[in-house]
């Protein structure tokens, strides 16, 4: 008897799935490939349900002759086991990132002689409207606040990237880019002190008051499901600090960073070219101790942030406060640097991991950009901070435009580096 293959990344069963199945077993025996956690996450689907309730979902259904475990978003290793003689799917694999894997798949089964199977893709108000509650359910904050923690477990390496509106969350929600070896994207986001205020016109001095950058965050969670990182700055007086986790933590955001400096916030970046005061360790672990005891769930974490480097105190000084402030109850160590080499940086985490195998990292390479992601993950890095490259990409392109129609006294002369509007406006889902 032949063999027909589907891959299923799904936590609800709808009409759609049962035509996919209806149409297979008309080809033969079905074996249908349940995606795993870690290969949904890649897939740009973050699973609500346990792997193996969708497990048991699956193999639950009328058609059905075997039900197995696909690792990967790609189909590689599950033809090489099984040797399918045809591959079944919606037609929706037949344009945008999906096709990659339409790609790959045809690559692998056409050699001997297998075939693909495109089905209509099927699409109507029933299956919108579960498509819609599937967002919904993501987006509500005791889905998304647990995901980061979620995606330390399971990823190499989670990426995050920095978001300061609506538009700039869709960008970081909806980008996946095709890889020789699958598909990546970003797996969180990061609402920078340092973007919001420059969104707003504003320097970055704690100007903008907390009412004002949860607003961001409301922009940013309206119309996405990834999880939240909160750029807290200094994090304040300990008894403002203490509201702020209350807030964000009810809000949904899944991690708040606060880094070790005292006074009037000056961007790290600057280092010692202009006067910045690093708190005392023990006034310090009293903030992060007093953000704990206010939490409410054990998904919310408190990331301290270390600037002994930025502010040239040595090494010693780093990990010193990295060892008190993980007592103090810190949920991961954000270590920086502003030197191009990213030596201190490895240094430091080598250091840390051989003594602190367990309590994440997090890593901001702006000025330490050529390392990639693959070199800090084998240094025990588990989070990695792009965070502020969207607003620097985007001003000196406004810039230039708005110069350019003032030069020629039109906009013909900028439209051919312009996005399409209709393709800005795709990005925004309708109910």
């Amino acid at each position: 008897m032949k063999t027909v293959y589907t891959c299923f990344c799904t936590d609800v069963i709808h009409e759609g799935h049962r035509n996919i199945i209806n149409t297979a077993k008309q080809y033969g025996e079905v074996i249908v490939g349940v995606l795993s956690d870690k290969a949904m996450i890649r897939f740009n689907k973050f699973p609500t349900l346990s792997f193996k309730e969708r497990f048991e979902l699956v193999k639950g259904l009328d058609g059905v002759n075997k039900v197995i475990v696909q690792d990967d978003v790609m189909y590689d290793k599950v033809i090489a086991e099984i040797h399918p003689d045809y591959v079944i799917h919606g037609d929706n694999w037949k344009k945008g990132f999906m096709k990659a894997i339409r790609d790959n798949v045809e690559k692998l089964i056409t050699p001997y002689g297998g075939q693909i199977i495109d089905v209509p893709y099927t699409y109507n108000e029933n299956v919108k409207r579960i498509d819609d509650q599937i967002k919904e359910k993501l987006a509500m904050p005791e889905y998304r606040r647990k995901r980061l923690r979620q995606l330390i477990e399971l990823c190499p390496i989670v990426k995050t990237i920095e978001v300061h509106s609506g538009l700039t969350g869709l960008i970081a929600e909806k980008t996946v880019v095709e890889h020789d070896d699958g598909l990546d994207q970003f797996d969180a986001m990061w609402i920078s002190s340092l973007c919001d205020s420059t969104a707003k016109g504003k320097p970055d001095i704690e100007l903008v008051d907390m009412t004002s950058r949860f607003r961001t965050i409301d922009d940013v969670m309206e119309v996405t499901t990834k999880p939240i990182i909160f750029d807290g700055d200094t994090g304040g007086l300990t008894e403002h600090f203490v509201y702020t986790v209350r807030s964000l933590e009810r809000m949904g955001v899944s991690a708040v960073i606060i880094e070790d400096k005292t006074g009037l916030k000056k961007n790290s970046l600057f280092g010692t070219e202009v006067e910045q005061t690093q708190d005392t360790i023990e006034h310090f672990c009293e903030k992060i101790q007093a953000g704990k005891k206010v939490q409410l769930t054990d998904d919310f974490m408190i990331i301290a942030r270390i600037e002994s480097l930025i502010l040239e105190q040595g090494m010693e000084d780093a990990i010193a406060r990295a060892r008190a402030y993980v007592n103090a109850g810190a949920d991961g160590i954000m270590i920086h640097s502003r030197k191009k080499d990213p030596a201190e940086i490895l240094e430091f985490c080598d250091i840390f991991r051989s003594e602190n195998t367990d309590t994440p990292i997090v890593v901001v390479p702006s000025s330490f950009n050529s390392i990639k992601e693959k070199e800090l993950a084998a240094h025990g890095v588990n989070i990695v901070i792009y965070a502020n490259q969207l607003t620097r990409s985007a001003f000196p392109a406004m810039e230039q435009t708005a110069k350019d129609i003032l030069k020629y006294h039109r906009a013909q002369e900028v439209d051919d580096r312009l996005m399409p509007i209709k393709d800005i406006i795709s990005l925004i889902d309708e109910l």
